[in-house]
C-alpha cells in the first residue's frame, strides 16, 4: 500500500479514558489509522488489542504543553478531543483543560488542514455558575471560531462499564445502608450508553454530522436522580434507604471532601452546582434534528446494558439469585 492510499488518520486526544477507548474502537473497525495522544502512552497499551497490527501508535500530549498538542496533530486527518476533567487536580484545572487545551486542539487542527470533533456536555454554557460548564462553554464558543466546520457533541451523562456515576454508587451500596439525594435526588438526567457516543463520534469522522453544528446527545429515558439509583439497586439486588442532602450541605461536604490532594473526592462543589440544573436535551436540539435521532442512531436501554458490568456489585456476584435484595 502506498503512502497515497493509506486510511485516513484520526488523532485522538484522550484515547485511553472512559469515552476514548470506545471511540478508538469504533475507529478501528472502520479500518482508520488511529493515533492516540494521551499524557502516559505507557499506560494505554490496553488499546492495542482493538485494532490490526499497526493500526493503533501512541505519542505523548499533554493539553497544557502546545507544543506537544501540534506534534500529535501533525499529519493527521481528523482530530478527535475527548478530554474532560470532573474535578480539578494540581495544574490540571477546567481552565487550562477544558478551555485553553480545547483552544489548542483545535488550532492544531485547523493549521494542519484537520477536520475536529469535540466532545462537551450537556450543559455547557460560558454563563454558568459551575466552573465545570462554563469552561465547557466557552470552549465551544473559541472552537466553532477557530474551526467553524468543527462537530461539537454534548452527550447527558454517559454510562457503561468504566463509568464513574453508576459504579460510584453501586460500590457504595456494598457498605452504606444508605444513599445520598442530593437536592432531594429530583435533577433529572438522561443517561447515554458510551457506545451510542463513540458510534456517533464515528459517524462525524466518515463525515456524516453538519459541520458547525453542536449535536446533544440523550438516551432514550429521562429520568430523576433517584431513579438512576433505584434502577441500579434493583440491578445489583440490594436494598437501601435514601437521605436526602439539600444543595447546601451537599456543597459543604464537596469543599471539604475536595482539599484532599491527589484523591478523586467523591463530591465537589462544583459538582453539586451541576446537580441544580436538568441534564438533557433541550426541545430545541430534538427539533432541529440536533440529536441520535437526526443522525440515525438508536440510543441503547439504560437496564439493557447496566446487568453487563455491575453484576460484581451484587450479595454474590454473578451466583446471586434474582429477587432476593440484600
Amino acid at each position: 500500500m502506498t503512502l497515497s492510499n493509506l486510511p485516513p488518520l484520526v488523532t485522538i486526544f484522550g484515547g485511553s479514558g472512559f469515552v476514548g477507548r470506545h471511540v478508538v474502537r469504533a475507529l478501528a473497525k472502520r479500518g482508520y489509522r488511529i493515533r492516540v495522544a494521551v499524557r502516559r502512552p505507557d499506560l494505554a497499551g490496553h488499546l492495542q488489542p482493538l485494532g490490526n497490527v499497526g493500526q493503533i501508535s501512541f505519542v505523548q500530549a499533554n493539553l497544557r504543553y502546545r507544543n506537544s498538542v501540534d506534534r500529535a496533530v501533525d499529519g493527521a486527518d481528523h482530530v478527535i478531543n475527548c478530554v474532560g476533567v470532573l474535578f480539578e487536580n494540581g495544574r490540571n484545572t477546567f481552565d487550562a483543560v477544558q478551555d485553553f487545551g480545547a483552544r489548542a486542539v483545535a488550532e492544531a487542527a485547523r493549521a494542519t488542514g484537520a477536520t475536529l470533533t469535540h466532545i462537551s456536555a450537556i450543559g455547557a454554557d460560558a454563563r454558568s455558575d459551575s466552573s465545570y460548564a462554563r469552561t465547557k462553554g466557552r470552549a465551544e464558543a473559541a472552537i466553532l471560531e477557530i474551526l467553524p466546520t468543527a462537530v461539537i457533541l454534548r452527550p447527558s451523562i454517559i454510562f457503561g462499564p468504566e463509568d464513574g456515576f453508576f459504579n460510584k454508587f453501586a460500590e457504595m451500596a456494598r457498605f452504606s445502608p444508605v444513599l445520598p439525594l442530593i437536592g432531594g435526588g429530583n435533577t433529572r438526567f438522561q443517561p447515554v450508553y458510551v457506545t451510542d457516543v463513540a458510534e456517533a463520534v464515528a459517524r462525524s469522522v466518515d463525515g456524516k454530522l453538519a459541520g458547525g453544528t453542536i449535536y446533544e446527545l440523550g438516551g432514550p429515558q429521562v429520568l430523576s436522580f433517584r431513579e438512576c439509583l433505584d434502577i441500579m439497586l434493583k440491578t445489583i439486588d440490594r436494598k437501601r434507604s435514601f437521605v436526602s442532602l439539600p444543595f447546601g450541605i451537599a456543597s459543604l461536604m464537596g469543599s471539604v471532601a475536595s482539599l484532599v490532594p491527589f484523591i478523586e473526592p467523591p463530591l465537589t462543589a462544583d459538582q453539586v452546582v451541576l446537580l441544580k440544573s436538568d441534564n438533557v436535551v433541550s426541545a430545541m436540539a430534538e427539533t432541529e434534528g440536533r440529536t441520535f435521532a437526526g443522525i440515525g442512531i438508536e440510543p441503547t436501554m439504560l437496564e439493557s446494558i447496566l446487568p453487563t458490568y455491575l453484576v460484581r456489585y451484587r450479595p454474590h456476584g454473578q451466583y446471586t439469585r434474582t429477587g432476593r435484595a440484600a
